[in-house]
């Protein structure tokens, strides 16, 4: 583990001890995939304490930690500590087209840490932002611009949130539900190309790296692949003549 990995272990470790000793529930910041990772590898030394990943709605990919004590009533995804923040041109006739990165950057410009917000989606009239509830009124406050268009910002009630990722369905047959195997036809790219990715740990299953190309995949497991993207494992159909299996993916775009 690198010492930033180290460092996280231990601030992890910390706040399982912190809510199992206070009875109270504790949270992370949010995690990026790498440190998603890390959480995983401790599965085993946090075993004494109920703990879940959330990252303000299903599929997320920056998500954060909670730590649950014995007898914890509240409904656990209601429970972290997350506001949507949705930011809307001023006057859609003059806005401009905006990237992810451009909303990112302008969240950066304000001095925000990374870790205190998580994804950022965009839908067809304006982007929401997943932060840390102490910072949602910071960003209603300060952000009025990104790029050149003017911009307005307001909380929306995470129990009236229905955001859904959008998907694009890809079908196929395979030879095995192996990772490299869903990965090409996912991403449409020969199985040989994608081994070297495997090896590099730049692919995760469900937030916990696998550098194995024969990793067997479960449906609904969730693949996400620096550098080209995520995907979901579906569905597994019926076998074919020749042996191959029938499955479908749903491909984030």
């Amino acid at each position: 583990m690198t010492k930033e990995e180290i460092l996280l272990s231990k601030h992890l470790k910390d706040l399982a001890e912190s809510a199992w000793q206070k009875g109270i529930a504790v949270f992370s910041d949010f995690l990026n995939l790498n440190e998603q990772n890390v959480y995983h590898s401790l599965s085993n030394s946090l075993s004494y304490i109920h703990s879940e990943l959330f990252g303000g709605y299903d599929f997320a990919e920056r998500q954060m930690a909670g730590f649950f004590p014995d007898g914890f009533e509240a409904g656990i995804s209601s429970a972290f500590p997350i506001r949507a923040v949705s930011i809307r041109p001023q006057n859609s006739k003059f806005a401009e087209d905006l990237s992810h990165r451009d909303y990112l950057g302008a969240l950066m410009n304000l001095g925000i840490d990374r870790s205190t917000t998580g994804d950022i989606v965009l839908t067809e009239d304006k982007a929401i932002v997943f932060c840390e509830d102490t910072m949602a009124g910071f960003i209603c406050e300060n952000l009025t611009r990104v790029r050149h268009t003017s911009v307005v910002c307001g909380t929306q009630d995470m129990s009236d949130l229905e955001y859904q990722p959008e998907t694009q369905k890809v079908c196929g047959t395979v030879a095995s539900i192996r990772l490299d195997s869903l990965m090409a036809l996912a991403f449409r790219e020969s199985r040989s190309s994608l081994t070297g990715m495997i090896a590099d740990g730049r692919v995760f299953v469900n937030g916990k790296r696998i550098t194995s190309n024969a990793f067997r995949l479960k449906e609904g497991d969730i693949i996400s692949v620096r550098g080209l993207g995520r995907f979901r494992y579906a569905e597994e159909g019926s076998g074919t003549r020749k042996g191959r299996l029938f499955v479908r993916l749903e491909k984030y775009i």
